[in-house]
């Protein structure tokens, strides 16, 4: 009997400082949406249905009713500092920050991000993400969870205080999200049934 030969796969080796946002964009081979926290790279898992259907609803809700100053965009790198470039699922950016060639946003053009948590990304979406978001100085986040079994999503939604650099929840919406901040905002969360 012999032994099977060992598979080998090969990984990129991070430099000694960690990566960085502009090696997102260099190294060659990244999967499609890899994420950089702390100068790691992350890889994200497939994404399910309830993840999909609910950023598509809540992307057509705000693009309804943004203002002519914001852009809504999905699923694009936002550089909070050198090297931290996560990608949150949506991302309420500053008009004039849009350039169609680009490929990640400046953490200053960002008024609200929003993260639909996912099994294999709960940590980082529920504790990671929101604490780097807030120190980076994002004005506004939203943390969507499945209710229960059924696919109806719970908005959960915070504020930055300025003073500790941390969020503060000002509400948990079930059934119909409706702000006044960034910008008036009304969505039928239920409407997730229809999609």
């Amino acid at each position: 009997m012999t032994a099977e030969p060992l598979r080998t796969t090969s990984w990129p080796v991070p430099p000694q400082d960690g990566y960085t946002v502009d090696d997102l964009e260099t190294l060659p081979g990244l999967p499609p949406h890899t994420e950089l926290i702390d100068g790691s790279l992350v890889f994200v898992s497939p994404q399910r249905y309830f993840h999909s259907i609910v950023i598509d609803m809540l992307v057509a809700g705000l693009r309804r009713t943004a203002p002519s100053e914001a852009r809504i965009v999905r699923e694009m790198t936002v550089q909070l500092d050198e090297h931290n470039g996560p990608e949150p699922d949506i991302c309420v950016v500053r008009a004039e920050a849009i350039d169609p060639d680009q490929t990640r946003f400046d953490v200053a053009d960002v008024c609200l991000a929003v993260e639909v948590v996912s099994p294999d990304s709960e940590s980082r979406d529920r504790d990671t993400k929101p604490h780097k978001y807030a120190r980076a100085g994002i004005k506004h986040f939203w943390l969507v969870e499945r209710a229960g079994t059924n696919k109806h999503p719970v908005v959960q939604v915070y504020e930055l205080s300025e003073v500790t650099r941390s969020y503060a929840l000002v509400g948990i919406f079930h059934e119909r999200l409706k702000l006044s901040v960034p910008f008036d905002i009304d969505i039928d969360l239920a409407d997730v049934d229809n999609l």
